[in-house]
């Protein structure tokens, strides 16, 4: 049996992997030389681009290479949800000027280069300088049948996940969360970026405290002191968010999707197209090729 083959869940049970940085089997032992080349491939005649480090969701099963981006988030005076951008600047590569969208926050350099992969890089949305009030707003199809009376367009507010303590949708155990889907950056826009927004007692306490009971296992969720810096800095109130696009073909999946059952999968997220699963409570450093947006 092949390693890919064995990342895909049996119908009995899934494996579990070592946590930490995936997804960066073809740039293991690239130097200094090398890792130039890669930037330089990647950087052109697009603008960033090249070996990323993100924060993302763990990939714990199913054939994606990695886990999902997480998407930083902040929630305003009046109770609406919005997308933490990175500060945007004009730099100067390879004898070009591009703008750049790169901040430090956590004690991490968040960039937008986390979400250009799967087409999203050409997306008017994930262009730096995008005016955009970053507000994540009701789609065309929301995800979850909460969200079926909102208005589409609508902002997301933190009392609409009010009940995220007791919620559930029939689908493995209550209380782990109320999830909501969403559009991002994406007003008058041809392309919609999607996320998933989830607010969590798990992802509350983890934020406080390091270490969080579920209702799901026995053992509490932890997670070590530089996770817990990050998901102080890119979480608020239990609510977290992360790109909905799978990293395997680029699929949507689902918080407590009704396929999961099946793969071991109830209480995670899940792609129904080649049963890949994500745990969001498990949020690690993730190393692929960003690819290039090109010219804005």
């Amino acid at each position: 049996m092949s390693a890919d083959d064995d990342k895909y869940p049996g119908e009995s049970g899934r494996r579990r992997f070592v946590k930490g940085v995936v997804g960066g089997a073809a740039l293991a032992g690239v130097g200094a030389t090398g890792s130039a080349a890669v930037n330089s491939l990647t950087t052109s005649p697009g603008s960033g681009g090249g070996a990323t480090e993100a924060m993302a969701i763990e990939n714990t099963a199913g054939p994606a290479p990695r886990g999902m981006p997480q998407v930083p988030v902040e929630i305003r005076s009046d109770g609406t949800i919005a997308g933490v951008w990175p500060e945007v600047s004009t730099e100067e590569v390879q004898g070009r000027t591009v703008d750049v969208a790169e901040t430090e926050m956590g004690g991490l350099t968040y960039s937008s280069e986390w979400y250009q992969y799967c087409g999203v890089e050409t997306y008017e949305g994930i262009q730096p300088s995008y005016e955009s009030d970053n507000v994540f707003r009701v789609g065309s199809s929301p995800g979850f049948e909460w969200q079926s009376d909102l208005e589409e367009g609508a902002a997301l507010t933190v009392d609409m996940f009010d009940d995220y303590e007791t919620w559930g949708n029939g689908v493995g155990v209550d209380g782990m969360g109320k999830p909501g889907t969403a559009s991002w950056r994406s007003q008058d826009t041809e392309n919609t970026i999607p996320v998933n927004v989830l607010r969590s007692p798990v992802i509350e306490e983890l934020a406080a405290d390091g270490e969080a009971s579920a209702p799901d296992q026995s053992e509490p969720y932890t997670v070590t002191d530089d996770v817990q810096q990050w998901l102080q800095a890119s979480t608020s109130q239990g609510v977290m968010a992360w790109l909905n696009k799978c990293t395997h073909f680029c699929c949507v999946p689902g918080f407590k999707a009704e396929g999961g059952t099946k793969f071991n999968a109830a209480n995670e997220v899940y792609c129904p197209c080649h049963q890949s699963v994500y745990e969001p409570f498990s949020v690690v450093p993730t190393l692929f090729t960003a690819r290039p947006r090109p010219e804005g």
